[in-house]
């Protein structure tokens, strides 16, 4: 699906690019607070350290700006992903790892989580579609790393299993974003994902998932 391209009068992208990350950090923050409908794009200027009259120089209209946060989330969340792990080992191990980086990953960026969730309905219909699109290329990749544990050997699991995991995981690894305000008053962040890994294999190894090489789980 087409990336959408949002207007900017200045040329220099270094530029852009610094100008936007300040946008975002401050809007980010407001749209939290506030929502993305009460926050004016006056109050996103001031937040990020410059006049009204810049803040248009790189964005075209407030959309824009919830555009670009939810839209630079999805890209730091798979090139962190991409980077930093080994998603072709195809061992239990290494989807667990997969699994607990991405929880952290989430963490990290529970804000940008939170206010995607609460006003991506506020996109329109010609961003809307592209930024879903991101979310099903992220669970695709969790859907890779199970899948390669099935090609070999590891796990045990029908195409649509596969795919209902990748979902399971890709969602319980925002929840600690939307629902941490009661989260957190249980666990720990390392204990939250503790926990969701052993519920996530136990329910596996109960079912028909055959773990490592030692025979039935």
């Amino acid at each position: 699906m087409k990336k959408r391209e949002v207007e900017a009068s200045v040329k220099d992208e270094r530029l852009v690019i610094k100008r936007r990350d300040q946008m975002i950090k401050g809007a980010v923050t407001l749209f939290k607070q506030k929502g993305f409908h009460r926050t004016t794009t006056r109050e996103i200027a001031r937040a990020a350290g410059f006049s009204i009259g810049t803040l248009y120089e790189y964005i075209r209209k407030k959309e824009d700006i919830l555009y670009l946060v939810v839209d630079r989330m999805y890209d730091q969340i798979r090139e962190r992903l991409q980077k930093d792990l080994d998603t072709n080992q195809g061992t239990v191990e290494a989807l667990k790892l997969s699994i607990a980086y991405y929880f952290r990953e989430m963490a990290d960026m529970q804000d940008e989580v939170l206010v995607m969730y609460q006003e991506a309905k506020s996109l329109g219909k010609d961003a809307l579609p592209y930024v879903l699109n991101k979310e099903i290329q992220m669970v695709g990749m969790f859907e890779n790393v199970i899948g390669n544990c099935v090609k070999n050997g590891e796990l045990d699991l029908t195409e649509q299993e596969v795919k209902l995991i990748a979902h399971n995981i890709f969602v319980q690894g925002q929840m600690w974003a939307f629902r941490r305000w009661a989260l957190q008053k249980a666990y720990s962040l390392e204990e939250y994902i503790e926990l969701q890994l052993d519920l996530l294999f136990h329910g596996m190894k109960e079912g028909k998932v055959k773990l490592g090489t030692g025979g039935e789980g």
